[in-house]
């Protein structure tokens, strides 16, 4: 019988959950380039359910996916309700 186990994203994305985690995580990913920081933060907002963050930084879900791309440009706003609604 087949061993069961998470992907690395479903693993990354449950360690996300932890606050540390999330904080060293983001840390970590704005020491090596802006655009890595918005993925990273990304992967910390889907950890946090995404439509929920998108609501609580008066964003649509669909706008925050896009800011939070690697080729995303998010207003100061934007960056400062999304990091608030975190």
């Amino acid at each position: 019988m087949p061993k069961r186990t998470r992907s690395y994203k479903e693993g990354l994305l449950a360690s996300l959950a932890d606050t540390q985690e999330a904080a060293n995580y983001l840390e970590a990913a704005l020491e090596e380039s802006s655009e890595l920081f918005l993925v990273a933060l990304r992967d910390v907002a889907e950890a946090r359910q995404m439509a929920k963050v998108a609501k609580d930084a008066g964003v649509a879900r669909e706008a925050l996916y896009r800011m939070l791309s690697e080729s995303g440009n998010p207003t100061l706003s934007s960056l400062s309700s999304i990091l608030k609604s975190l």
